[in-house]
C-alpha cells in the first residue's frame, strides 16, 4: 500500500475486484500466486486437467502429493496456504464457447493462461463482447510473450484511434497447425514461463488498482487520463547457450483496434448467442491438426510390420532416418537410425532448390546416392509423411525404383507395438 501510485484506494479496488484466470498451468500457477498475495478479493480459476508428474517443474502452485487431483482443486489449496482471505471460485471443466460467457460475465478482469489458439480467440470474442479487460501470455521452449487487450474496455464497435485492440486486431490469422504444439510435446523451460505468468499478475494488478477494468460512460470518448500506453507485445526469451546475458525482452509496438476486425470492428456481426451456437467454429478456424494420413497405403509400413521385417533378416540393406529433433533422439532410437531432424531437412531442401545443389545433400554423405530402401521415422507419424514425399519430390526414389516409406505412427507406434519400454519423449 505504500508504493506509489497504489496507497489505500488502488488496495481497496483490489479487494473488491473479481478475476478469472483460465488455464491452472505453467502460466495459471504463478500468475495466481501474486494476485491472491496482492489481495484480490475473488478468483476463480477455470482448468478441466489433472496434476502430472511432467507438470511439476513449472506448473509451481501443484506438488507431488497432489498428483491426479484437479488441478484447480490443486491451485486453490496451494493459495488458501498462502493467502486464505480471498473468495476461489472453482470452474472444474474446460472452457468451451458453450459456457464461457456465462463463466467470464461474473469476473471483472480476464488472465488468458492457456496453451492453444482455438480457446485464445474464443477468450477474446467473449471479453469484446462483456467489454472486460483482458491479460494474455503464452511461452513454449524457450520464448514467452505478452500483450494485455481491450483495456480499458470499449463495446464492439467503438473506433477513435485510441483503444486498445482485441486477440483478432494483433493476430488476424492462426498459427500454421503444423506450429501448434503443447509444452509437453515441444518442452518449455519453467523459468520463462513463470516470467510471463509473473509479468501477467502484474499488469492485472496494475489494471485493477487503478480501475481501468471500468468502462466509462461514453465509451466512444474516454478522457485521455483513462488510456494506456501504445499497446505493447512483450516478447521474453532465455539463450541457453549464452554464457553472459542468458535472457531478453523486446518490446513490439502494437497498433489499436481494427476497423474491419471480425470480433470488435464496426460492422462485426460476431454475438453471444453466434458464439453458443457454433458460429464461429473455433477449431475449423484454428484448423487443429489431427493425425492425418497423406501417404497411400503402399506408402507406408506399421511400426510391427518393420520390426518385423528386420526379425526375419528382410531389411538387411535399408536406410532409417529418424526426423526428431536431436534432443528427441538423444533419449532413445531404433537401432541403426540416423538423425535428420524435421527442420533442418525442410531447410536443406529449400536451398537446394534455390542454389541448384545436388539433392543428395538433404540428407548426410553417402544415404541419398545409395540405392538402399529408405524408411521414415518421426514423433507421431506426421512429419515423417511430408517428408517421404519431400524425399520424393526431390527425386531421391529413382524415379519410383527405390523405395520410400513412412513408419506409421513415429515412435509413439513403436512403443505401443514393439517396445513397451521405449522412452517416448
Amino acid at each position: 500500500m505504500i508504493v506509489p501510485g497504489m496507497g489505500k484506494e488502488g488496495q481497496l479496488r483490489l479487494i473488491n475486484s473479481r478475476v478469472l484466470i483460465i488455464g491452472a498451468g505453467g502460466l495459471g500457477c504463478p500468475a495466481a500466486q501474486y494476485v491472491a498475495g496482492a489481495g484480490v478479493g475473488t478468483i476463480g480459476i477455470v482448468d478441466g486437467d489433472v496434476v502430472e508428474t511432467s507438470n511439476l517443474h513449472r506448473q509451481v502452485g501443484h506438488a507431488t502429493s497432489r498428483i491426479g487431483m484437479k488441478k484447480v482443486d490443486s491451485l486453490i489449496t496451494h493459495l488458501r496456504g498462502l493467502n486464505p482471505l480471498p473468495t476461489y471460485i472453482p470452474h472444474p471443466f474446460h472452457l468451451t464457447p458453450q459456457n464461457a460467457a456465462d463463466i467470464i460475465s461474473q469476473y471483472d478482469l480476464v488472465m488468458d493462461c492457456t496453451d492453444n489458439p482455438a480457446t485464445r480467440y474464443l477468450i477474446s470474442d467473449i471479453c469484446v463482447l462483456l467489454c472486460k479487460p483482458l491479460v494474455s501470455a503464452a511461452s513454449v521452449q524457450k520464448s514467452g510473450q505478452l500483450i494485455v487487450l481491450n483495456c480499458p474496455p470499449t463495446p464492439q464497435g467503438a473506433l477513435d484511434g485510441k483503444h486498445a485492440p482485441c486477440y483478432r486486431c494483433c493476430f488476424r490469422k492462426p498459427p500454421p497447425p503444423s506450429s501448434m504444439v503443447s509444452c509437453g510435446e515441444a518442452g518449455i523451460m519453467g523459468p520463462v514461463v513463470g516470467m510471463m505468468g509473473v509479468a501477467q499478475a502484474g499488469e492485472a494488478i496494475k489494471i485493477l488498482a487503478s480501475a481501468l477494468h471500468i468502462p466509462p460512460d461514453d465509451s466512444a470518448s474516454p478522457p485521455p487520463e483513462r488510456n494506456l500506453h501504445q499497446p505493447t507485445l512483450l516478447i521474453y526469451t532465455y539463450d541457453l547457450d549464452s554464457a553472459v546475458g542468458p535472457y531478453s525482452f523486446r518490446a513490439l509496438k502494437m497498433g489499436g483496434r481494427k476497423k474491419n476486425c471480425f470480433a470488435c470492428g464496426e460492422n462485426s456481426t460476431l454475438t453471444l448467442e453466434g458464439i453458443k451456437a457454433g458460429n464461429p467454429n473455433y477449431e475449423q478456424f484454428c484448423s487443429v491438426p489431427t493425425a492425418r494420413c497423406t501417404l497411400p497405403p503402399e506408402g507406408r509400413i506399421t511400426a510391427a510390420a518393420y520390426h518385423a521385417a528386420r526379425e526375419r533378416g528382410e531389411l538387411t540393406e535399408h536406410i532409417l532416418i529418424d526426423t526428431r529433433d536431436s534432443e528427441h533422439f538423444s533419449f532413445g532410437s531404433i537401432e541403426g537410425a540416423v538423425n535428420v531432424p524435421f527442420g533442418k531437412l525442410l531447410m536443406k531442401a529449400a536451398a537446394i532448390k534455390r542454389d541448384g545443389t545436388p539433392a543428395s545433400e538433404v540428407l548426410p554423405p553417402g544415404l541419398g546416392e545409395a540405392d538402399a530402401p529408405i524408411f521414415v521415422v518421426c514423433r507421431r507419424g506426421l512429419d515423417s509423411q511430408e517428408t517421404v514425399e519431400k524425399l520424393k519430390e526431390l527425386g531421391l526414389d529413382h524415379g519410383g525404383e527405390r523405395r520410400i516409406m513412412d513408419i506409421a505412427g513415429g515412435m509413439k507406434a513403436w512403443k505401443e507395438e514393439v517396445d513397451p519400454s521405449f522412452p517416448y519423449i
